[in-house]
């Protein structure tokens, strides 16, 4: 979620961003094993069309599995896939989605106000806790003098990043710097650690050229990273954790429309929370 994401300089992500090539997606219709009912009213074209924007994993996988909730309630959920973090914004401020989901509410509120854009949440979903994973060392105990590790590039992510990394004792940041902090405010540095930062969607990749990493959720999941491969892992009750839960995005005054309020149902129906909680196993954790 991006530090510098002003509409004419996004671009200039140069070495950072994943396939933001013009906003390429991959496209699901999430319409499998609908019931008798359902199936009936797809093929007599009675679904109404919502188009969803997400990034491939967890986001695109949970939509998936609220598809035939969201089927009973008269719609059919077409889903675009995003690999970077601008694309499915601008895409929803111009029209061509009804909602996205990949974002949490900082960096929402972050693009608004570098783009100009009226973005809002409709609900909050689920989080997923950053967490700490080996690249050339093996643990935490172990870093060199002088270690690179691997952190989100934007403001938003970088500072939790900046919390967990503290919460280890690596680093000690100024007093009150919280969810704003930088690498600025750090005031304490005993292993003397050098931060590479980096588009969170690189992360994985950058691995095993860095000591360790701290990775986004969803790009942990969708490298094929588990919760029990981390060194360490946000606390559920870290400010980080219960500030970052990731939403359902609308333009400003569509929060209540039919189709989003029935998005949202789905997406807390009892069906998709028990998919989350036995396919994630930690990594991902609803907040209904």
């Amino acid at each position: 979620m991006k530090r510098t994401v002003c509409l004419v300089t996004a671009a200039l992500l140069a070495g950072s961003l994943l396939g933001c090539s013009g906003g390429k997606t991959s496209e699901t219709t999430a319409s499998g094993g609908q019931t008798e009912t359902t199936a009936a009213a797809a093929g007599s074209g009675e679904l109404k069309k919502i188009v969803v924007g997400a990034s491939p994993a967890p986001h695109a996988e949970i939509l998936k599995a609220a598809g035939d909730v969201l089927a009973a309630k008269g719609y059919e959920l077409d889903i675009k896939e995003y690999v970077d973090y601008i694309q499915p914004n601008l895409a929803l401020e111009s029209g061509d989605l009804d909602a996205n989901y990949f974002q949490h509410l900082p960096y929402l509120e972050s693009f608004n106000e570098e783009n100009g854009t009226k973005l809002v949440s409709a609900a909050a979903i689920h989080y997923e806790p950053f967490g700490i994973y080996a690249g050339k060392t093996a643990s935490l105990e172990e870093l060199p003098d002088g270690a690179t590790v691997a952190v989100p590039n934007d403001t938003s992510n970088e500072a939790r990043a900046l919390l967990l990394l503290e919460a280890q004792g690596l680093i000690k940041l100024k007093e009150g710097a919280g969810l704003t902090a930088t690498k600025n405010d750090i005031v304490e540095n005993p292993k003397n650690i050098k931060l590479y930062e980096v588009e969170a969607a690189q992360i994985p990749r950058s691995i095993d050229d860095v000591d360790v990493a701290v990775i986004n959720g969803n790009y942990a999941i969708d490298a094929g990273f588990k919760m029990s491969d981390a060194l360490a892992v946000e606390d559920s009750q870290s400010i980080a954790a219960t500030t970052y839960g990731n939403v359902i995005a609308v333009r400003e005054g569509q929060e209540n429309d039919e189709a989003v309020k029935a998005l949202i149902e789905a997406l807390e129906s009892d069906e998709v929370k028990a998919f989350i909680e036995s396919t994630y196993e930690g990594a991902v954790v609803p907040l209904y």
